[in-house]
């Protein structure tokens, strides 16, 4: 591959440790620098901290060799050429992404620059943010011909995150310079020309030697504002068909036949119409909330985010209302949950709808018995385990003579439940599945009320004598 690059990555979270460990592994020399001892030397250990397909693997392969693990951000600024600032940006009270973080680190960066760097917005920000990067920098004494600040947003998914980052749809790059273009273009190269891809052992994924990985040059402001349509879109999307799933629910029609016939349409794809309890995650409800707060502070009208974040919200009222009009009442009642994390192959519980949900239904005097095949320990921290939350290590665990079982994460492991287990465990043959996980017919031949989002109740075509 091509010339190895002295990188730092600043903030070991989902986006900078994936982002580390990929450079690494396009045999880049990596520095990660994160202010919790703790977990750096969890990192030093291999543990990822993490559940993420790929992550282990990699980490195995380039931990204290192609990436080390440091609190020391000064070293880490002197050896390296570009330093990637991949540390949070919480959601404030007023909707604005807090960029508290970043301007700490621009500061404590620019106290160390002795030589030309490229400093690199990887955190999702607001337009803007890169003029006030360069406004910290150079008020710490930096002349401006001894550094660059390029935006180079993330476009990865949780559970996704290493094959997203190793064969990305596009790489955009937000560079206002000719020179921190091409460091940056130098970075990339392995993937954007192919030769990471024939390789001894790759990461496998969609892209190939013959069609390398795409990238975008932009503007710094325009790499900004990508990343933040990107998201609020994608967010639109999701909420259009959880709004078109309502109507097909009080039409009797079927969302999965409509968003079929929409996602063929070539305009318009498949991706992203699939109805549910509403987004989640890290990235979503922040990104939507930063990205409408932006435009009412430069005076244009977005409240078509304001009614996505409506809709999202109102999702999970409905399907609590899905739940009580299966069981009457609800308190008392017993529930097996199944699933935590905000979405399946992750261990992510934040703006969980699954933790939403498990709250609204404990406030309704619900006995819940949980299981998650990674986000139990992170969920007990939200939801500590007590005589009405409980958690189980299975799927037969929770089920266990509970009065119905909810489906709130699409885990993939969950499609092939044992069904006759399930009808022998329950109390009652009761499944409400907020991710449509199952087919109505299937659900129905054996012996199950179902409920599902925007599809027709299915009832039992037979019923099922327990032994």
């Amino acid at each position: 591959m091509s010339k190895s690059i002295k990188i730092a990555v600043v903030g070991s979270g989902y986006v900078g440790l994936v982002a580390a460990v990929c450079f690494a592994e396009l045999g880049h020399q990596v520095i990660c620098v994160d202010n919790d001892q703790r977990k750096v030397d969890a990192l030093r250990g291999g543990d990822t901290l993490i559940h993420e397909e790929h992550l282990p693997e990699l980490l195995a392969r380039h931990g204290n060799k192609g990436v080390v693990f440091t609190t020391d951000l000064a070293e880490a600024t002197a050896q390296a050429a570009a330093i990637f600032i991949a540390v949070g940006t919480p959601q404030s009270e007023t909707g604005d992404a807090d960029l508290s973080y970043v301007e700490a680190v621009a500061s404590e960066i620019a106290r160390h620059v002795d030589s030309y760097k490229v400093i690199v917005e990887k955190s999702t920000v607001p337009v803007y943010t890169n003029e006030w990067i360069r406004r910290v920098i150079e008020r710490n004494g930096v002349s401006r011909e001894m550094f660059d600040v390029v935006s180079n947003p993330e476009f990865l998914r949780e559970g996704t995150a290493v094959e997203d980052f190793l064969h990305p749809d596009r790489i955009v790059v937000g560079a206002d310079s000719e020179r921190a273009a091409k460091v940056l273009g130098d970075i990339y190269s392995p993937l954007t020309e192919g030769t990471y891809y024939k390789t001894a052992e790759p990461i496998p994924g969609i892209c190939t030697e013959d069609a390398p990985a795409p990238i975008l040059f932009t503007s710094t402001k325009s790499a900004e504002i990508i990343k933040h349509a990107s998201n609020a879109f994608l967010a639109v999307k999701i909420s259009f068909i959880n709004a078109v799933s309502n109507l097909c629910e009080a039409a009797d029609a079927n969302v999965e036949q409509v968003s079929r016939g929409i996602g063929l349409d070539s305009r318009i794809g498949p991706k992203f119409l699939r109805p549910g309890i509403g987004y989640g995650g890290s990235c979503f409800p922040k990104d939507v909330a930063a990205f409408r707060s932006v435009a009412e502070q430069m005076g244009v009208d977005f409240n078509l985010l304001t009614e996505v974040e409506r809709i999202n919200a109102t999702q999970k009222k409905r399907f609590l209302a899905k739940v009580r009009s299966a069981l009457w009442t609800l308190r008392g009642k017993r529930l097996a949950v199944l699933g935590l994390a905000f979405k399946g192959e992750t261990d992510d519980i934040r703006e969980s709808p699954a933790i939403d949900l498990c709250e609204m239904l404990l406030g309704e005097g619900c006995q819940l018995v949980a299981y998650d095949p990674a986000a139990i320990e992170r969920a007990k921290l939200e939801l500590p385990p007590s005589a009405q939350m409980q958690y189980a290590d299975s799927v037969e665990g929770a089920a266990k003579d509970a009065d119905a079982l909810l489906v709130l994460t699409d885990w993939a492991e969950f499609k092939s439940i044992d069904l006759e287990m399930l009808q022998r465990t329950l109390r009652y043959p009761i499944v409400i599945d907020g991710r449509n996980m199952f087919d109505p017919k299937t659900m129905s031949e054996a012996g199950f009320t179902y409920l599902s989002v925007g599809r027709p109740v299915a009832n039992p075509a037979r019923e099922v004598v327990k032994a």
